[in-house]
């Protein structure tokens, strides 16, 4: 298995004096486990508990005392309790005891010098409808699908995955780095996707792989919705909702189905839940504070621009298509940035942002937003020369900002526009390849 970026984070949680039980979060198939298995090798003694299994589940179900529970586990496991020995205790599949959730607030009160990890596949689409985990004795960390920089290390590039990661890309290499982001954009950032591309670097075998995917997320429909009208609706999004990814959305008659308004609403909200899918609905203003309006169409953003490129059938055209500018002319390279800007983070809860200008018949409109300290500043995802940028220079006329980002296929350049008041700002003309890395860019501009 390829390295993950997200383990450095495991290891700052596991320095902290405070600690508490960690609860993974995170769509299913993005690595939860393997991630976990990787970090086990760190310790000492690491002790895996999956509560699918029947006879675990019953451990945590029964009335033990927490001592006994924990002398249970240790049993299972055919390890002795020794106190000097670095423990990591990993509870998967938590969803399936709700006592077990309950028990994680024993481990911080009782045995903190314990590292304990819980996660589990369906997790997040049960989360409030039946398990809430204890108040202030847990803390969360959000594992999402694999960034460019975790593809470069598993085709076993790890120099050019540095040069990514300190924006230092020569270059000589530039053309070279965009081809593999390009590879990268059809194979998406799915651990089962990428690690099947890095072994046999043939696109046609991840086939397999997707349609292997997808039909765990629909086998699941029953178990994230009661409702048959729900899961009719559920089933129809995971058919036909691929390919509106980085599209604005009409609940009312969604690729002109014959479900309500309602249904279509609770079924992508259902589905949010479960982090296949995210809806973003705009800023109007060109400033703080940050407050979307609700009453505005969103954005469909899917959890991985790989799956949307095999269900909506463009990986042949992504591959084949003879003007490499026309991969980045549309959705599919607003999308992986989408994809490149949440992998940026491990705090559970960051949501995207766009912009649309606030005015009767504007079709002004900003890919995206990105908060960066106490600045909002705009993000064009745009190949071509800075007249095509007209939304961008809206929102700047808006703007008290100085700065604002583009991300193109070119390279790493900047210009200095000036404001109708007469204000200036600078536009930082960024590679696309560095889209995962925009607050290491930032941090040296303010």
């Amino acid at each position: 298995m390829f390295k993950r970026t997200a383990i450095r984070y495991l290891r700052q949680w596991a320095e902290k004096e405070e600690r508490k039980p960690l609860v993974l979060r995170g769509a299913r198939q993005v690595g939860k486990t393997t991630l976990v298995e990787l970090f086990a090798k760190e310790f000492d003694t690491y002790i895996y508990l999956n509560l699918e299994e029947k006879e675990t589940a019953e451990l945590f179900a029964a009335d033990y005392s927490f001592e006994d529970l924990l002398a249970g586990i240790y049993f299972k496991a055919k390890e002795k309790q020794d106190t000097h020995k670095r423990t990591l205790i990993f509870i998967d599949e938590i969803q399936n005891e709700p006592k077990a959730v309950q028990t994680l607030r024993y481990f911080y009160e009782k045995r903190p010098d314990l590292y304990v990890i819980a996660a589990g596949s369906l997790l997040e689409s049960l989360m409030g409808r039946h398990i809430s985990f204890p108040v202030g004795r847990v803390e969360y960390m959000a594992l999402h699908p694999c960034t460019f920089e975790e593809f470069l290390m598993a085709m076993g590039m790890e120099d050019l995955a540095e040069s990514v990661a300190k924006l230092q890309v020569p270059q000589s290499l530039h053309t070279y780095t965009l081809d593999l982001f390009k590879k990268f954009m059809i194979v998406g950032g799915l651990p089962e996707a990428v690690a099947n591309y890095a072994q046999h670097q043939d696109f046609v075998r991840l086939n397999g792989v997707f349609n292997s995917l997808l039909s765990g997320y629909r086998d699941d429909v029953e178990k994230y919705a009661s409702k048959p009208r729900e899961q009719d609706a559920i089933r129809y999004i995971l058919n036909y909702g691929w390919t509106f990814a980085g599209h604005r959305i009409q609940f009312a008659k969604f690729t002109s189905s014959s479900f309500k308004s309602a249904d279509v609403s609770n079924a992508f909200r259902t589905l949010e839940k479960t982090l296949l899918l995210e809806l973003v609905y705009p800023q109007t203003t060109a400033s703080f504070p940050i407050l979307p309006d609700l009453k505005k169409s969103p954005k469909l953003l899917w959890l991985d621009t790989g799956l949307v490129n095999y269900v909506a059938g463009m990986q042949e055209d992504l591959l084949f298509s003879a003007d490499s500018d026309e991969l980045w002319n549309g959705d599919i390279a607003e999308h992986v940035v989408a994809q490149e800007l949440l992998g940026a983070t491990v705090n559970f809860g960051e949501k995207r942002m766009f912009w649309v200008r606030d005015a009767k018949n504007s079709q002004a409109e900003v890919d995206f937003l990105i908060r960066y300290k106490a600045h909002l500043l705009p993000i064009e995802v745009k190949t071509g020369g800075n007249s095509k940028l007209k939304s961008l220079h809206l929102f700047m006329e808006e703007s008290k900002e100085e700065v604002a980002l583009r991300l193109w296929n070119g390279p790493m350049t900047s210009d200095v526009i000036t404001k109708q008041n007469g204000d200036s700002f600078t536009l930082y003309n960024i590679p696309l390849y560095y889209a995962g890395h925009l607050p290491a860019f930032l941090e040296e501009k303010f």
